[in-house]
């Protein structure tokens, strides 16, 4: 949430201004009206619906269809359960905190303080560039990923120079098998355990043995709570992308309106999808299945493609390979439309070059898109002889720099309502409100910074200095990038009775009044 510094603090109530902050916010979100900062002509082309898919094609990706196995693995099918409910509660903390300033002041890419996030979605991209051409390789393994890596990063780059209404409905319709996947998963996986596959009856048999926790590193006691901490950086992985309905708050028509709705759509959506597959995988798949733990990257180490073997189903592994296959292009493509426009927020900020938040005559910040798909490229180190351990640094440094947004996006919500408080404003007067505030926000910094700062204890206890690094490099690299810009810049936080929220939304309120005179 951008809050600058202004020359003399905005008014407030108590100067007799009331129609900007209340009565009016509809008029200040209406659409076709820009609330934007720097003059980044971006169109407000995206819908409520538009919003609700780019999230949920952003989050159903390789984390939860790919990663999930060896989560299971770690932490058996309860605690792995537990882990991803328990980092559902830690995004919807983070959800709802960013819906409340983005429905308020909607600007393009919304959380635009941090610069980690543009690294994060560019390196996404390469992940899930190279996650698309290892489940190609399930059908043919002597195809080299390279042919499919430049196929889909071309492809990709040139729907993200499409207007972005196009883009919306693109994904929309590519996010919808994603969705027609996982139901469909949930109905087969529902008559698997009733009977239907070779195993029979199944029930609750694979809780019972090899049993609901997995033993992982150590034994005793304590196993089923390092399992349980072990995973929530995968689970936290997979969750990643539920935070793009703010990032295209900046493109959204009536944002007051649509950001709100989208927050509780996309949450309840990810969350019923993600609790769903996770459960009923943990009832059709036994921990101990070796494909789980084999270490592989293509499909053939997908839990729902491991289900569907087991139950005896020829032709279902083969399907579900090609809706994975979907759901990681779709997960490419929001890639680089968030990270473009993380990217075009940041020039807004004087924190990167103004040239990059050019855009064309159709509003595509084509500069942008371009640098951000440019990093896409990066898979390309999955050709070398150690490709699977790129793959699994790539990953984690997604991971981790996901929960440094997270925490950011905590921090600067608690700033934003410190900072309404210092202006004599109240909440009441926000498009959206967020729940049980401010305790959910202290809630989900909490977590997401001791998730931070533990994350890579396995490293420790079985030490390996390629995990250590891998999984402290994206918090080293956010801290020296952080302290390096203060030192250089010589910056100052914010005064919280000098935090400018509202002289944009009164500069669109004066062009409202004008125009309608």
């Amino acid at each position: 949430m951008t809050m600058m510094i202004s020359e003399k603090r905005p008014p407030n109530e108590h100067d007799g201004v009331k129609a900007p902050y209340h009565e009016n916010t509809a008029q200040l979100n209406s659409p076709g009206k820009d609330v934007e900062v720097g003059g980044a002509e971006l169109k407000r082309g995206l819908q409520a619906r538009h919003q609700q898919f780019l999230a949920i094609g952003g989050t159903i990706g390789t984390g939860l269809l790919l990663g999930s196995g060896k989560a299971i693995a770690t932490a058996g099918p309860v605690g792995c359960l537990i882990a991803f409910i328990f980092v559902g509660v830690i995004v919807f903390s983070v959800m709802t905190s960013l819906g409340e300033m983005a429905s308020f002041i909607p600007v393009p890419g919304s959380f635009t303080v941090y610069a980690s996030r543009f690294f994060n979605w560019s390196v996404t991209f390469a992940l899930e560039l190279t996650a698309a051409g290892l489940i190609i390789q399930y059908w043919d393994a002597s195809l080299s990923i390279a042919i499919f890596i430049t196929i889909f990063w071309v492809v990709f780059t040139a729907i993200n120079f499409l207007p972005i209404r196009w883009y919306g409905e693109f994904e929309m319709w590519f996010s919808s098998i994603k969705v027609v996947t996982i139901v469909g998963f949930v109905i087969f996986a529902i008559c698997i355990n009733a009977g239907a596959g070779d195993q029979g009856y199944i029930g609750f048999a694979n809780w019972v043995y090899p049993g609901p926790f997995a033993e992982f590193i150590v034994t005793g006691a304590t196993e089923k709570f390092v399992g349980f901490w072990s995973v929530l950086v995968t689970a936290g992985f997979s969750y990643q992308g539920a935070e793009l309905v703010g990032v295209g708050a900046g493109e959204t028509a009536d944002p007051a309106k649509a950001v709100p709705s989208a927050v509780r759509w996309t949450f309840w959506g990810i969350l019923s999808f993600f609790v769903s597959t996770i459960f009923f995988i943990g009832l059709l798949v036994p921990s101990d299945n070796p494909d789980l733990s084999l270490g592989k990257t293509d499909a053939s180490a997908s839990p729902l493609v491991i289900a569907a073997k087991l139950a005896g189903v020829k032709i279902l592994p083969d399907i579900i390979n090609a809706v994975l296959l979907t759901a990681v292009l779709s997960a490419a493509n929001s890639n680089v439309y968030s990270g473009s426009r993380i990217l075009v927020a940041l020039t807004n900020e004087n924190h990167a070059p103004a040239f990059i938040r050019r855009t064309n005559k159709i509003g595509t910040p084509y500069i942008a898109v371009s640098i951000t798909s440019a990093i896409g490229l990066l898979a390309y180190m999955n050709l070398s002889e150690s490709g699977g351990d790129v793959f699994d640094w790539l990953l984690n440094v997604t991971a981790i720099a996901g929960f440094i947004t997270w925490s950011c996006i905590s921090i600067s919500h608690l700033r934003f309502m410190k900072a309404l408080a210092a202006n004599g404003s109240s909440r009441e007067i926000l498009p959206y409100r967020a729940p049980l505030q401010p305790y959910l926000s202290y809630f989900g910094l909490f977590f997401c910074v001791l998730i931070l700062l533990t994350n890579g204890f396995t490293a420790i206890i079985n030490w390996s200095a390629s995990d250590f690094f891998a999984a402290y490099i994206s918090l080293i690299l956010f801290v020296l990038l952080f302290v390096g810009h203060k030192v250089i810049m010589r910056t100052k936080p914010v005064k919280l009775a000098d935090a400018d929220l509202m002289a944009e939304r009164i500069e669109q309120f004066k062009t409202c009044v004008s125009n309608q005179q």
